[in-house]
């Protein structure tokens, strides 16, 4: 099996096993043993990946030939949040990315700053759990970067990444993910200002969007505000690590 049917495969499965957990599965999730045995189905699925695969290895990068026609917008394509629109009024010039938690040296970025960081730019393809695909360039902030100018304190484990799109009408619960330190560090994870050699747009996450190349697409965080490094999910809103998590998706999404 190639590396792109197995993304695919894994899309429609995530997206079929998640459609399962919220919509068919809502008693067996208020037992007892029915979470315990979910969570050591993800353990085993994630140890198998790891031998399977090295997460150290690199996603497949592509030619400007194979560029998408165009790259779609994925979930939200304008936050209905009063701070982002203002922020978004003034081209993001007001904009600070905040990074704290369990790190040395708490540190806030512009925009010009974040350019002028040390950058990468790749061709990647995304893969949607919706089951649709687009290749597009991306350039932004290496996020090892970041995390050498914090310095994350011993006993950090997860990057907590808070974003500006509410997720439901009255605007009270923000989009939200995670990753690892693992991933964090890994050469493809960068946080993107650029797409297709363009201003990042705003239906595409302006001003900036987490990509972490090795996994699905409900993984790569839109606007961006914070990132908060931790030591386990714990009182952190449902306690999985992402909104969609949250709602029965599996927390590593990578292949």
């Amino acid at each position: 099996m190639t590396e792109q049917s197995r993304r695919r495969f894994l899309a429609r499965a995530l997206a079929a096993a998640g459609a399962l957990v919220v919509a068919g599965c809502e008693r067996l999730s208020e037992s007892e043993w029915f979470p315990k045995v979910l969570a050591a189905g993800e353990k085993a699925s994630d140890a198998i990946s790891h031998l399977v695969t090295s997460r150290k290895s690199r996603a497949q990068e592509f030619a400007p030939k194979d560029l998408s026609p165009s790259f779609r917008s994925n979930g939200t394509s304008e936050p209905n949040n009063d701070e982002y629109r203002a922020l978004a009024a003034n081209q993001f010039a007001d904009w600070r990315l905040v990074v704290d938690g369990m790190v040395e040296k708490p540190g806030r970025w512009s925009l010009d700053e974040l350019r002028a960081m040390p950058s990468r730019t790749q061709i990647t393809r995304h893969d949607c759990v919706e089951g649709w695909s687009a290749i597009g360039k991306w350039k932004g902030t290496k996020l090892s970067a970041i995390l050498d100018a914090v310095r994350p304190a011993p006993g950090a484990r997860y990057l907590v990444i808070h974003c500006a799109d509410p997720m439901e009408d009255d605007g009270t619960e923000l989009y939200y993910e995670s990753i690892d330190l693992e991933d964090a560090y890994h050469p493809q994870t960068i946080l993107a200002y650029e797409l297709n050699d363009a201003v990042l747009p705003v239906p595409n996450g302006a001003p900036i969007r987490l990509r972490v190349e090795r996994q699905l697409g409900y993984k790569h965080a839109k606007y961006v505000m914070r990132i908060e490094l931790v030591e386990s999910f714990a009182g952190i809103r449902g306690g999985k690590g992402g909104y969609w998590e949250d709602q029965g998706y599996q927390w590593y999404a990578g292949i």
